[in-house]
């Protein structure tokens, strides 16, 4: 079973926070944070979420690349809008992963990472 990360798991008003919370508020589904401080230096945090379909995936896409410009906090650069079955945004110091449920299945990227027992995700900070 999945253990959803929230917008309280973050730090307060941090970038990570900023993002949970636009995904959860856009009914973003299966959201996972992996954290990345230590183990790569590519971001401090990928979070992983699923919309119902592509126009789903797009509108959250769309929304917070838009409130990350607004807070300042980073320039996102977006990638894979067109197709929308997996949008990438790299924001710095927090990397989203958007998909469309079967594609995220495919990818499984919370896997690739080590994160959660075969394959299992794990809340942030859980052992």
């Amino acid at each position: 079973m999945t253990e959803q990360a929230t917008p309280q798991d973050a730090e307060p008003g941090s970038l990570h926070e900023l993002i949970l919370t636009q995904l959860d508020d856009d009914q973003a589904q299966e959201m996972v944070s992996i954290p990345l401080a230590g183990k790569s230096s590519i971001a401090d945090h990928m979070i992983i979420a699923s919309g119902r379909s592509t126009r789903q995936v797009a509108a959250m896409a769309n929304k917070l690349a838009e409130k990350i410009k607004q807070s300042g906090k980073a320039m996102p650069r977006v990638e894979g809008l067109p197709a929308a079955d997996w949008v990438l945004i790299d924001a710095g110091d927090v990397v989203v992963h958007l998909f469309r449920p079967e594609v995220r299945s495919f990818y499984n990227l919370e896997r690739m990472w080590g994160f959660g027992e075969d394959g299992k995700t794990r809340q942030m900070g859980s052992a």
